[in-house]
């Protein structure tokens, strides 16, 4: 792509002034209009958040608009973009620009770029930043609002469809506080790739339409270690039907007992009101029109379905190996679609306690914390709309459908993900729980352990021949003994012990039981792996997954004498396993050579890994070495979110990932 514009531009040197200036025009047309005429400098906007929600009113210069500030009795704070130098295309998703109603048209060209990067405000648009509050890591924030991102405006798209776009890393808003409104091009790449895939995966979420790069630059300590480096700005476009969350009912928060911090909007329930009425009214209209004269049942009604929805998307989650990273209360939507990408991760290895977020050193969301985690973010948007829903009531619906919700779906998709697709048994749960555990046993590799099954007859004549196909996904003895390498230095864990047995009260503020528990098993099992042999620990894994294909042959069995046609069942479930087991998602390591790549300029990594994920099952449009690359040798050390320096060998993006992988740390 790189040597194609560059000789485009040098072709472009020999012609005339005038007749560039000609040929430029009628190429940005085909660029910016497509073929249908639906152009991004003519999108339909209906701005309809604005007009329903309370805004700050917009005086002073753009300088004062962006000052950091208190924002009381407002929704919305009229900002606009700051503009950057030398805008350019990083990526596109056609995809999620098409739910705007935009055709894919041909390769993106300036003026492109001067609208997704928010130079140039689109015609209709209204740009302001978002006021909310949250709980981060359990203890209540106050004011958060967007600092970083930008409310461009709600488009509506040839199909009467209301998307709501907005402009990630635009510049400061009031809500910037100590930061600069800048995210730059790894966290940028990260955001851009997880939002496409994780919906290619089928799971509710942000869109991304764009990542665009600049050479604008602000100043990152990548690893907090005192070495900031500049790095270039860069922006994403986010499209959703709405990026409220629960954070923003709790700008009407009074003063909390434990950080003294409230909502900018204390004794607003007027504003309440306003914003509870707009989101019913304009994301669940059946249930507005089923209770319009009822509303303390209409707002129940709301409540149950947003519990509902909030369950079955960490549900999904949960079934894909999806750590979102960082589950306040304001990453939650108010519509039970994922957002904000930050330190997210897809697990590698199965680990229950799997922490994705660096920064994260008490576990609080952690991959088997998410389900609780998100069921008390609903605790606290229950406190947040009272009193227009009493807190007993909804209560009792987290209560009520939270937990049994979240059971029934979980346990849907994991049958389908085993092929049980004929009866619902309830030793289907043990099964399920025994084979997390035998993964976790194993040091299995979640993504492509239940990829594999699949290609399991289910009957003891092939059982041998599988076991060397699950063996081959399960950790080495190297990976484990890096993987439980005791963290705490010896001295420290004996003066974390003595102080447990000597002030419990001391101990309990500056440590955990379940921390040092943790630890000691760390200990116990680095020990053990230290005596023992590649060739034990290969008998030992097929031992343990050898039980479990004799309980998973004998639930098979069941399933298949509901059948007739034993062929027909196998293909059919094969068909549904293969289906909601992906071949490949959005590992850490994959999005870093994404990011190498892009920061020495090159694009087509980014756009590469985009395909792929728009296509997670299909085993065939994973990376593949060419020829002349399978004996490079040449490696190039990561650079970026969080990694120390490794290596990039070039293998199938199906493979079990390399083991630098595992330094990587995203904070």
């Amino acid at each position: 792509m790189a040597a194609r514009w560059a000789g485009s531009r040098y072709f472009l040197g020999l012609v005339p002034r005038g007749f560039r200036l000609l040929l430029a025009a009628v190429v940005m047309r085909r660029v910016v209009s497509g073929p249908a005429g639906r152009s991004l400098a003519s999108l339909q906007f209906d701005n309809l958040a604005l007009r329903s929600l309370p805004v700050e009113a917009g005086e002073g210069t753009e300088e004062e608009a962006r000052r950091s500030r208190s924002v009381p009795g407002a929704c919305f704070s009229r900002v606009r973009p700051s503009a950057v130098s030398n805008p350019r295309v990083v990526a596109l998703s056609r995809s999620a620009l098409a739910l705007l109603g935009l055709p894919e048209g041909e390769e993106p060209g300036p003026e492109v770029a001067e609208f997704l990067s928010g130079n140039r405000v689109f015609q209709g648009a209204e740009p302001a930043a978002h006021c909310y509050c949250g709980h981060q890591f359990g203890s209540f924030a106050g004011q958060l609002g967007d600092g970083a991102a930008m409310y461009l405006g709600e488009v509506l798209n040839p199909a009467g469809e209301r998307w709501e776009i907005q402009l990630k890393g635009a510049g400061l808003t009031p809500f910037s506080r100590q930061a600069d409104g800048r995210k730059v091009l790894r966290s940028s790449i990260r955001e851009f790739l997880c939002s496409e895939a994780v919906h290619h995966l089928g799971i509710p979420t942000t869109r991304a339409g764009s990542c665009v790069t600049s050479d604008s630059t602000v100043t990152r300590d990548i690893f907090y270690d005192g070495n900031p480096k500049e790095e270039n700005c860069t922006i994403v476009l986010r499209i959703a039907p709405t990026f409220l969350r629960f954070g923003s009912f709790e700008i009407f928060k009074e003063t909390d007992e434990f950080t003294g911090r409230r909502g900018p909007s204390v004794n607003r329930n007027d504003i309440r009101i306003q914003m509870i009425d707009y989101v019913i009214s304009t994301f669940y209209p059946d249930i507005q029109n089923t209770h319009a004269e009822h509303k303390i049942e209409r707002n129940a009604a709301f409540f149950r379905e947003i519990t509902r929805r909030t369950a079955r998307l960490v549900a999904e989650w949960q079934c894909v190996g999806f750590c979102h990273g960082v589950l306040n209360t304001d990453n939650m939507s108010i519509v039970g679609i994922t957002i904000d990408y930050g330190p997210y991760g897809f697990m590698d290895r199965y680990d229950p306690d799997h922490i994705c977020n660096g920064s994260d050193n008490m576990g609080r969301y952690a991959y088997n914390k998410q389900p609780e985690i998100c069921k008390w973010n609903l605790g606290k948007l229950a406190e947040s709309l009272v009193p227009e829903l009493p807190v007993e009531i909804s209560q009792s619906i987290i209560d009520e459908e939270y937990d049994s919700e979240f059971q029934r779906w979980y346990m849907q998709k994991m049958r389908k993900k085993l092929g049980l697709i004929q009866a619902e048994l309830e030793e289907d749960s043990s099964l399920i729980s025994d084979l997390l555990e035998t993964m976790n046993k194993t040091g299995a590799d979640f993504t492509n352990t239940f990829r594999v099954l699949s290609k399991y007859a289910g009957n003891s004549v092939n059982a041998e021949d599988f076991l060397d196909i699950l063996t081959e996904q399960c950790a080495s003895l190297d990976e484990l003994k890096v993987v439980f390498k005791p963290k705490m230095d010896p001295r420290q864990l004996s003066v974390m012990l003595m102080l447990a047995q000597s002030n419990p009260q001391l101990f309990a503020l500056i440590g955990t039981k379940a921390n040092i528990s943790k630890e000691l098993d760390r200990i116990e099992r680095y020990n053990k792996l230290q005596e023992s042999s590649e060739d034990q620990l290969l008998s030992n894994n097929r031992a343990l997954w050898g039980e479990w294909l004799r309980k998973y042959s004998t639930r098979l069995s069941k399933d298949q004498a509901t059948t007739g046609d034993n062929d027909t069942f196998v293909a059919e479930r094969v068909k549904i396993m293969d289906s909601n087991n992906p071949a490949f998602v959005l590992r850490n390591y994959i999005a870093q050579n994404a990011i190498d790549a892009a920061e020495k300029g090159d694009f087509s990594e980014v756009q590469r890994v985009l395909k792929m994920l728009e296509n997670p099952y299909d085993v065939e449009v994973s990376f593949q070495q060419s020829p002349d690359e399978a004996g490079d040798e040449d490696h190039h050390p990561v650079s970026g979110a969080a990694s120390s320096s490794c290596t990039l060998p070039k293998i199938p993006y199906t493979s079990k990932p390399p083991p630098w992988a595992s330094e990587l740390c995203v904070t």
